[in-house]
């Protein structure tokens, strides 16, 4: 296969394959190689951040989720794919979800879906759009009239590969679904994260995050703006963000953890997109030996929520080839991740572009 081969369909020119399915963890010009050789240098754990992480059990699939009994989970985007699929899972072992989508009629079809399963408990439909500040402020406020803990929060609402819009907040829309309205929610539902014991938020990322830097001063894509590499900054924007949190929950003693986990490639709604469905049909070819299915998927994101082997700080993805599919394992932090000073220059900016002020350094 040639894999530089660029395209131009109706006049737009398509990045070359390696640049097209760099979320499924595949690079061309021999970079799979030197990733191979990377990874036999640096650890796949996070001990540069003062983490050991405990070995993973071969297979780990739903039935090893304690019950979860009593607990309350908050999924972002619960109503489809991954997020669906994780509150299915989760609903199965007692937890009670919430499914905090932006479109209400599509929350109650899910909640339907799963209630309708034998031994699962019905999960709880709330209007959240992250892209909006004012609406994740209002989540907020309407979850905490309601309840009185929060157990975990999963960030999970995402786009990929849109073309160039603003939010209403006037942020770069897929920075602004991704990152920070996640960054925001998590932050307005800390007091109650920090009330519950043994506590978890849990930011997604993807493997798309070692494709991306963080260009702070042109953050929200004025010039040159890429689908894919705002898509990828986002990410890169998640892990970040859940590193960082472990990090300052540490420093002030707090028994909340973070941990960031990401799915690997699954074909999920996120490619509904008009640029993500081109590249949809570009990788229907390798979609049988490097993607699984959202259920498998979620599993790495179910691991980070509940396995008590789990490690605030932790980062975990499947195993197998560029860590598009597989068994949950620790997953590679890439170098970019690992930029302490660009950790906290990126949670001073999205404190200051939200509003959302916590854990100062």
């Amino acid at each position: 296969m040639a894999i530089g081969w660029r395209w131009r369909i109706k006049g737009r020119r398509l990045p070359g394959i390696s640049g097209v399915i760099a979320m499924a963890g595949i690079a061309g010009g021999g970079r799979v190689g030197r990733l191979s050789d990377r990874r036999r240098r640096e650890p796949t754990s996070v001990i540069n951040l003062g983490c050991s992480m405990a070995t993973v059990k071969q297979g780990w699939n739903t039935r090893d989720i304690p019950d979860q009994s009593g607990r309350v989970v908050i999924i972002t985007g619960g109503n489809s794919g991954l997020g669906y699929e994780a509150a299915r899972a989760l609903a199965g072992r007692g937890a009670q979800v919430v499914l905090a989508c932006r479109s209400m009629p599509k929350a109650e079809a899910a909640m339907q879906r799963i209630a309708d399963e034998p031994g699962h408990r019905s999960p709880i439909p709330m209007q959240l759009d992250v892209a909006d500040v004012d609406s994740v402020h209002a989540f907020a406020k309407a979850f905490r009239s309601r309840y009185d803990r929060l157990d975990v929060l999963i960030n999970n609402a995402g786009i990929m590969a849109i073309p160039r819009q603003l939010s209403r907040d006037g942020f770069e829309m897929q920075l602004a679904t991704n990152h920070l309205g996640h960054f925001a929610l998590t932050g307005l539902l800390l007091p109650l994260l920090q009330a519950t014991s043994g506590a978890r938020v849990v930011p997604v990322s993807s493997i798309a995050a070692r494709y991306a830097r963080i260009a702070f001063d042109n953050l929200m894509g004025e010039r040159g703006y890429s689908t894919w590499h705002a898509y990828n900054r986002s990410k890169l924007a998640n892990l970040l963000f859940g590193l960082e949190l472990h990090r300052r929950l540490q420093s002030v003693g707090s028994g909340v953890m973070s941990v960031t986990a990401h799915p690997g490639a699954s074909m999920t709604n996120l490619f509904a997109s008009p640029g993500a469905r081109i590249t949809k049909r570009l990788l229907a070819p390798l979609a049988g030996p490097l993607f699984h299915s959202a259920d498998r998927g979620a599993l790495p994101i179910l691991y980070a929520a509940t396995s008590p082997d789990a490690q605030s700080g932790g980062y975990y993805g499947p195993d197998g080839f560029q860590e598009t599919s597989g068994d949950v394992a620790a997953a590679h932090v890439p170098r970019a991740a690992r930029n302490r000073q660009v950790a906290a220059r990126l949670w001073r900016a999205s404190e200051s572009l939200t509003g959302v002020y916590y854990l100062p350094d």
